[in-house]
């Protein structure tokens, strides 16, 4: 509907302003013409139709016409109409849309229809205020690029209507946008005072009500908040008139709250005052004298409700409205005007404004600008001690948006400027009256009602903390207090810098950090303090400006102060207590050294100058000062302060500065102050300095500032320093670190973080703010500890060849593992109370982080929560089966173990916790990048654990089959989970301009991988995966619910074929890894959803109802020379270098899903007979697809789907040749995988390899000079490139086989379905033929794996023609397919003789050869007859019957028989030429003579092999005697075999002289069937030795006749078998030897046998038969 279509189109241009704001909007174009098609909802603005009684009749008369139609409207729908027609004031036919139109979205989100409506309407609104809010912000923005610009601002005249209108049209706007602002306060107030009395007459509330006025609520104070940033834009652009002011400030006169709401109007305010009352605005002196009277009489005329408010107002007005003397100097002034007088009356207002609380009034709104990230304590507490009872904003559930807080700054900033600038007298004369104040309250002379300094003015330092709220975080404009020393910010500068006060200094000290952001302004900051130089004296006396001197000398004297003062025990200071009075010698001594402590901090952080001059200053120590002030008798956030500012000294530490600092605070923490110890309980005498840790660490647990500064300052610690290489080799501490009084190493501070803070019951701060923050931090320091553990030191020691132990910096890898972080912090991850705290950590409201901004406090603490659950489940195995067992080993008495020795395993912790899976799904949809990626990480493993997932409730396991789902059903959230994920998994195009840093594409790949890692760990058993996909599980299988998002095809499943099909790759003709990415792991979850028995009918029956084979095949492209994969051809140098090998590898992976699943279908349909499916198929497989509605589109046919093995990525380079990685095997690298591609496993540990050798070759001295080690350097890089780029190869090749694979399946499969005649099927394998052979002669020149798999296609092929075919009879066409056919058998003969070739390969080339040959043999009159087959076998070479020959006696498994059977075919064509070629060839080669010597070991074979051997020894002793055969049918071939001893070689078998009852021994059932044919064949031999050699062949007939004398008892038995005679014809009926006995017979009668017999025992009675 047009509602609907309004909403996507603003929430699109929404969007895409923000992208462009972060600089990834790729479109420009298309977001210009986005906003010139808005142009009249700007106008618009937030104008609605209101209810009325007209169209609340036509609602309730039943029927609502649109614009898609007329619709009958039921009661129900027609009360919800008037409900939301009441809710949000808006006319009742405009709400029956909304309600209309919000249907889908309430279905799907499980909302009512009104609730979704409210939600659509205050969207809408929302999108058009924000987009209208960018639009005009970048139209002013000098940084956005001009013709942008230039078309953005013509677009905001176009809005306003004053490019061709008046220019009085913009005063209209921007009170247009006045008057909206108010309508939205009533609406606010008004839903207020309905909620409270509804609660007030006690009315139940529903659910959806609160959500109802919640929603609103929060809604219209951000469109509250984005007109106020609009109007203020407009005022800045020039498009108001001065009454537009008076229109403003009558409407604040009124405000009677100070809260957000009103606060939205301030940079309004503040721009006015900029616009018309200062010369530099262009304004009329004349116009600003009537508002100055205006503003100044209003005090006594008209008194604002808000006072505070008004008195900011005026110093606002005034610091601008000075500037009118400055231009006056240049000009006489009015005969009527005193100018001096003027700017008295001025400089009273103003100074009576500041005691009205006009920076109270400025301070406080600035500093509840910024979010309350509990990070800035010494601000907070120097922003409360100057507004004391100063009233705050009043705390609202939105706070200030970061672009109206970034306005409010702006325009904060300007005033700045103008007060330094206009009125630099009124600032010296609060200076000079404050500091006399001071003197008289210090001096007594001037008492106050409490006698205390907390009740002097202190509005200079109240402007020095405005001033550090406007430029913190804003480098850009701080840059202009240093950019010129000339400049009046600059000389404020040195001026505030003289003759501070106490409170002053701390003021100061905060202005000048928020300046000095960034390295420049942070080292201009330290010159500027060294421009005083050093004072050193023992009592400080006051410099006339801050410097480092004054600083540093200070912190020493309060230093020595706190030292000295620890050296008595007197029982006033206690530690954690407040100071003593005599010990500071002023109330704000401790907020001053904070505040110097606080610079300090932030300029050694920010400048490396500053940090290096403050490290190596001789008169200042540093550490020394830092940790005295940090004594446990100070103050708590002094203390905090201190530690903070060492761990600013560790930023980009060395080796050398980390190892100080940890001996400094090792040093500090075992030896607390006297005045500590002396608190203790009576009686508790001095304790070795182990107990003197646990008293330290004992007070600092008790408070959150100096625990979480100390946690921090760990976490600083143990990180890696700067230096290191990233082998992460070296302990993060010095090795003998406490070693003089307990175990070495830092357990007692990783006990401290875990076991008293962490782990304690009584948390440390009540604001649930800093409570978040300090589990933050100490997630920060587990996430590491475990991070900076180097497990494959392990695997490498054990597996490489380096010697690891000398090789790393630590003194061996013993010492390694036990004195690591890791190794105590692993432990406390399985200590209950950790455990508690860490899921109690990650397991927030839903809703509150949901709200929450991505890096709010409660955000960040849920992040590192997952974070480190992720981490403990990767590295548990790592624990538990190595470090754990070495502890063990060498542990002493003093450790104590903290793990609970039950949890055998991260599972079982979350086991108890199962509930925390919700939370993760829900994080999962939140929308929130970073969480949803950790959070689906950690899902996964959950979803991959048996332990997890299979319930030990026999109950619950019948239920729901999966301990993880049955928690989701429980808590009735699977549908919510399910529905964030689905809506995640949602198309949208702005993620193909973004590319791979839009969140929605980093989410969606996510969520594939949880899918695809989750589906495929446990592909057989329901799991979390398929429920959140729209599975039911029930039990032990999965259903499809008849009314659920499945069947109704809007589950995530869908949404992923969705994806598959439609989410684009080749993006301008370009494939990019990142988009093809998202096909591919959308293809494999479908495939492993499709291979699984569990999944693969629904998924099959659900793609198959999308069309899904026939969209992703019109979607198939012909890979080319020239097509680009993420910019690179394929022939590119740098093409396995980059990221392009990649694409093409995913992009192959896609073909290859593809092409799996086109076989799977094509076998499915065959089965089930499905006629016109299946023609569907084979149709589009061929190249053409029908629609649905009969239409036919071309698609790219099966055989250019080949097109990728026509082109290859350049070889990589050889091996680098070097001597110094000699001795490095990188085999255990190249073995290695630690994730699911092994990518990032293997490329780590190649480049630890290196850094271990290059740690040997500088230990040996052997890279002493430069120059070896640059060479080293480069060496090692050289061998990181060459196993990248040979990884990427081996990558490509995997999947490029895998595709191949994938294709001859297919193409096998097409074939072998198709429903054509015997010419049509031989017209297609001819043409697949024609496409293969060559790709099969290119890969079997070189036995590559593509030439296995393209042989396998070849055989199948030739296997499924008909040689019979008419294709192949004479004629032209015919000529054409035995020019290929014979062309196969000449590319196989030449790959057979491929020096060092490939056995295999050889193997499916001797069944080609013998198909062709066999085939061609059934043809009488075809032309492949006519070629002379025997002629091209010895054309190809002398070797190729030799190596045939070979294989048929060496080779291994079937490839002998393949081989003998090829020989016998080679044969059987050399009769049919009448050519003795093969026969001279097998008997030059000596194979004849082996073929009959292998009949004499044909018992002895049998006997030994074991029963599975067998089968296929008999196959092969038959082609041995089907050779013998084919050989024994010419006359020369038989002679041959009797040459050879065929006779001799039968009787040395003894095969047919043992009991013909029970031949010889066979491990076969069969076995005296398999001794049956063994004799059939032999004497098929001898029957046709004697019938090629002829009878007149005397010495063939004395050898037969010999061979049946000696065999005369088997003989009989034969004969009697034949006959059934005897109880073994009857026991085995199944043995048939009628063939035997004709041959046997044949045998008698041709030698003459028993006329033999006779005649040689004459004496033996002659018998008329043979016995």
């Amino acid at each position: 509907m047009e509602v609907s279509v309004e909403l996507d189109g603003l929430r699109t241009l929404h969007q895409d302003l923000i992208a462009l704001e972060d600089g990834q909007l790729r479109n420009i174009d298309k977001l210009c013409d986005e906003l010139r098609s808005h142009v009249e909802a700007f106008r618009k603005l937030l104008d609605k139709h209101p209810k009325s009684d007209a169209s609340r009749t036509k609602v309730n008369s039943g029927t609502l016409q649109t614009d898609e139609g007329e619709y009958a409207i039921n009661k129900e729908f027609q009360e919800s109409t008037i409900q939301l027609a009441d809710a949000i004031d808006i006319d009742e036919i405009e709400a029956a849309k909304l309600i209309l139109n919000a249907r889908d979205d309430a279905e799907l989100l499980g909302r009512s229809p009104t609730l979704s409506a409210v939600i659509a309407f205050h969207e809408k609104r929302q999108f058009l205020l924000e987009s209208l809010r960018m639009l005009i912000r970048n139209a002013e923005d000098p940084g956005c690029e001009e013709n942008l610009r230039r078309e953005q601002s013509y677009l905001v005249s176009d809005i306003l209507e004053v490019k061709d209108g008046p220019a009085r049209n913009g005063s209209l706007y921007t009170r247009k946008c006045l008057n909206a602002m108010v309508d939205i306060e009533k609406w606010i107030n008004a839903l207020a005072e309905r909620y409270q009395g509804t609660l007030a007459l006690g009315q139940p509330t529903s659910p959806e009500y609160e959500d109802v006025m919640r929603f609103q609520q929060s809604s219209l104070a951000q469109q509250h908040e984005s007109l106020g940033a609009i109007m203020a834009s407009l005022v800045k652009g020039g498009y108001t008139a001065v009454d537009d002011f008076y229109k403003l400030l009558d409407h604040l006169s009124t405000a009677e709250r100070w809260n957000n709401i009103t606060a939205h109007l301030v940079p309004a305010t503040l721009a006015f005052t900029s616009q018309y009352g200062s010369p530099d605005s262009g304004g009329d002196l004349q116009e600003a004298r009537v508002l100055n009277k205006r503003i100044m009489d209003s005090k006594e005329s008209s008194p604002w409700v808000l006072r505070n408010l008004q008195a900011a107002v005026t110093t606002w007005w005034l610091s601008e409205y000075s500037g009118w003397d400055a231009d006056q100097g240049l000009e006489p002034p009015a005969s009527d005007v005193d100018l001096e007088v003027e700017a008295r009356k001025r400089s009273d207002a103003f100074l009576q404004a500041l005691q009205d609380g006009a920076f109270h009034c400025t301070l406080s709104l600035c500093s509840q600008a910024y979010p309350d990230d509990g990070c800035e304590p010494v601000r907070s507490g120097l922003t409360e001690f100057l507004l004391k009872d100063t009233l705050p904003l009043a705390s609202e559930a939105n706070a200030i948006s970061s672009f109206l807080r970034e306005i409010l700054m702006e325009q904060v900033e300007s005033f700045v400027n103008a007060f330094i600038t206009h009125m630099p007298d009124t600032l010296r004369q609060f200076q000079t009256d404050e500091d006399d104040q001071r003197k008289k309250i210090l001096g007594g002379v001037q008492p106050t009602p409490r006698n205390t300094l907390y009740d002097q003015d202190l509005h200079l330092e109240r402007f020095l903390v405005i001033i550090a709220y406007a430029f913190d975080k804003r480098i850009e404009a701080a840059e202009s207090f240093w950019a010129d020393p000339d400049s009046n910010l600059y000389g404020f500068l040195q001026w505030a810098s003289r003759r501070l006060s106490t409170p002053r200094v701390g003021a100061f000290c905060e202005m000048l950090r928020a300046i000095s952001r960034g390295e420049e302004c942070a080292t201009a900051a330290h010159q500027f303090l060294l421009d005083e130089g050093i004072v050193s004296s023992a009592r400080i006396r006051r410099s006339t400006s801050l410097n480092w001197g004054q600083i540093l000398s200070e912190l020493t004297l309060y230093a020595t102060k706190i030292r000295d003062s620890t050296t008595s025990t007197r029982p006033s200071v206690r530690y954690g207590g407040k100071p003593n009075p005599g010990d500071i010698d002023e109330p704000e001594s401790a907020l001053m050294l904070e505040c110097y402590l606080r610079l300090m901090t932030h300029i050694c952080g920010e400048s490396s100058v500053a940090r290096s001059w403050l490290w190596t200053h001789d008169g200042f120590q540093i550490l020394d000062v830092a940790f005295t002030l940090a004594d446990l008798s100070v103050p708590p956030r002094l203390q905090a302060c201190a530690l903070a500012m060492v761990r600013a000294i560790l930023t980009h530490k060395t080796t050398e500065a980390s190892s100080m600092v940890w001996t400094t605070l090792d040093h500090w923490a075992s030896n607390p102050s006297p005045s500590v110890l002396a608190a203790l309980r009576p009686g508790k005498s001095i304790t070795p300095m182990a107990r003197m840790e646990e008293i330290t660490f004992d007070s600092i647990s008790k408070t959150f500032d100096q625990a979480n500064e100390l946690i921090v300052l760990l976490e600083a610690l143990v990180a890696p320093c700067a230096d290191e290489i990233g082998l992460h080799d070296a302990l993060p501490f010095p090795e003998q670190l406490g070693a003089a009084y307990r175990m070495s190493g830092i357990e007692p501070y990783i006990d401290f973080v875990f076991g008293r803070v962490f782990a304690s019951n009584t948390p440390l701060a009540e604001d649930p703010v800093q409570s978040r923050i300090l589990i933050s931090n100490i997630l920060n320091l587990a996430t590491t500890c475990l991070g900076t553990f180097n497990e494959n030191l392990v695997v490498l020691a054990n597996r490489s060849t380096v010697a690891v132990d000398t090789a790393i910096e630590t003194s061996s890898l013993a010492a390694y593992a036990r004195l690591h972080p890791f190794s105590r912090v692993m432990e406390w991850m399985f200590n209950d109370r950790v455990v508690a705290a860490l899921f109690a950590a990650a397991s927030q409201d839903i809703d509150e982080v949901a709200s929450a901004t991505p890096g709010s406090p409660i955000v960040v603490m849920v992040l590192r929560s997952i974070g480190i659950m992720n981490r403990v489940m990767d590295l548990q195995s790592t624990y538990f089966e190595i470090v754990r067992p070495l502890i063990k080993l060498e542990a002493t008495g003093h450790r104590q173990p903290v793990l609970n020795p039950t949890l055998a395993s991260f599972e079982d912790s979350v086991a108890v916790h199962l509930d925390f899976v919700v939370n993760l799904g829900l994080y999962s949809g939140l929308g929130n990048q970073e969480l949803a990626t950790t959070s689906l990480r950690l899902l996964e493993k959950f979803s991959s654990s048996k332990r997890l997932n299979i319930s030990p409730n026999p109950s619950r396991q019948q239920l729901s089959g999966n301990r993880l789902v049955g928690v989701l059903e429980q808590h009735d959230d699977l549908e919510r989970v399910r529905t964030s994920f689905m809506l995640a998994m949602q198309y949208d195009e702005r993620e193909l301009e973004l590319g791979p840093a839009a969140p929605g594409w980093t989410i969606k790949s996510a969520v594939l991988d949880f899918l695809a890692r989750s589906l495929s760990s446990l592909p057989d058993r329901p799991n979390l995966a398929h429920a959140i996909l729209g599975f039911k599980c029930t039990g032990a299988t999965l259903t499809v619910e008849l009314d659920g998002a499945f069947a109704k095809r809007t589950s995530l499943f869908h949404s992923i074929v969705q994806l598959a099909a439609q989410y684009p790759d080749d993006l301008e003709g370009n494939i990019e890894s990142w988009s093809s990415s998202i096909r591919q792991k959308a293809l494999q979850v479908l495939s492993t959803l499709r291979a699984s028995p569990l999944t693969s009918v629904l998924t099959m029956g659900e793609l198959r109802a999308a069309d899904f084979l026939f969209a992703m095949f019109l979607r198939q492209s012909v890979i080319t020379a020239e097509t680009l994969f993420d910019g690179l051809v394929l022939r590119d140098e740098q093409f396995l270098h980059s990221g392009s090998a990649l694409a093409m590898a995913r992009y192959m992976d896609q073909r290859s899903s593809l092409l799996e699943y086109a076989s799977s279908e094509l076998r499915l349909v065959a089965v089930e007979g499905v006629p016109t499916l299946k023609a569907r198929i084979l149709s589009t497989l061929f190249g053409s697809t029908t629609l649905l509605d009969g239409a036919q589109i071309p698609n790219v046919p099966i055989f250019d789907l080949l097109d990728f093995l026509a082109f290859e990525p350049l070889s990589p380079a050889l091996s680098p040749l070097t001597t110094m990685f000699n001795s490095v095997d990188f085999t255990v690298a190249l073995d290695f995988e630690t994730d699911a591609t092994g990518e990032a496993g293997q490329s780590q540990l190649v480049e630890q390899l290196l850094a271990l050798r290059l740690n040997e070759l500088r230990k040996s001295g052997y890279l002493d000079n430069s120059h070896d080690q640059e060479m080293a350097l480069a060496d090692a890089e050289g061998h990181v490139t060459f196993y990248k780029t040979q990884k990427n190869l081996q990558s490509l090749e995997n999947y490029r086989l895998q595709t191949l694979k994938a294709w001859s399946n297919l193409l096998t499969l097409a074939i072998g379905h198709c429903d054509l005649d015997q010419d049509g099927r031989a017209g297609l394998i001819l043409q697949a033929l024609q496409t293969v052979i060559p790709k099969l002669e290119r890969y079997a020149a070189d036995g590559s794996p593509e030439s296995v798999i393209l042989g396998k296609l070849v055989q199948a092929l030739l296997f499924q023609m008909d040689f019979k075919s008419p294709t192949l009879d004479r004629s032209k066409a015919s000529d054409t397919a035995d020019d290929r056919l014979f062309n196969v058998f000449r590319t196989c003969l030449n790959a057979i003789n491929v020096p060092d070739g490939n056995i295999n390969l050889r193997e499916i080339l001797y069944n080609i050869c013998f198909r062709y040959l066999t085939g061609i043999a059934e043809l009488e009159n075809s032309n492949s007859r006519q070629r002379n087959i025997t002629q091209t076998v010895a054309i190809s070479g002398k070797k190729t019957i030799g190596i045939i020959c070979d294989d048929a006696y060496g080779g291994t498994g079937t490839s002998r028989a393949s081989a003998v059977l090829f020989l016998d075919a080679l044969a059987a064509m050399a009769k049919i030429e009448k050519t003795n070629y093969m026969v001279d060839s097998l008997a030059r080669t000596n194979f004849i003579v082996v073929l009959v010597e292998a009949i004499r070991d044909i018992p002895n074979e049998l006997r030994d092999s074991e029963a599975q051997e067998t089968p296929l020894l008999l196959a092969y002793y038959d082609s041995k005697l089907a050779l013998l055969l084919t050989l024994s049918q010419t006359r020369h071939g038989a002679t041959q075999i009797v040459n050879a001893g065929l006779f001799q070689m039968v009787r040395d078998s003894g095969l047919f002289s043992v009991d013909p009852d029970f031949g010889i021994s066979i491990e076969n059932a069969d076995a005296l069937v398999k001794y049956y044919r063994l004799l059939l064949s032999v004497v098929r031999v001898i029957a046709s030795i004697i019938m090629s050699r002829g009878s007149q062949n005397q010495q063939t007939l004395d050898h037969v006749k010999l061979f049946l004398s000696e065999n005369r008892p088997l003989i009989v038995a034969v004969f009697k078998r034949q006959a059934r005679v005897g109880a073994a014809a009857a026991e085995n009926p199944t043995v048939d030897v009628d063939e035997l006995a004709e041959l046997l017979l044949l045998l008698m009668t041709m030698t003459g046998f028993v006329d033999f017999e006779n005649q040689r025992d004459p004496k033996r009675p002659r018998r008329s038969a043979f016995s």
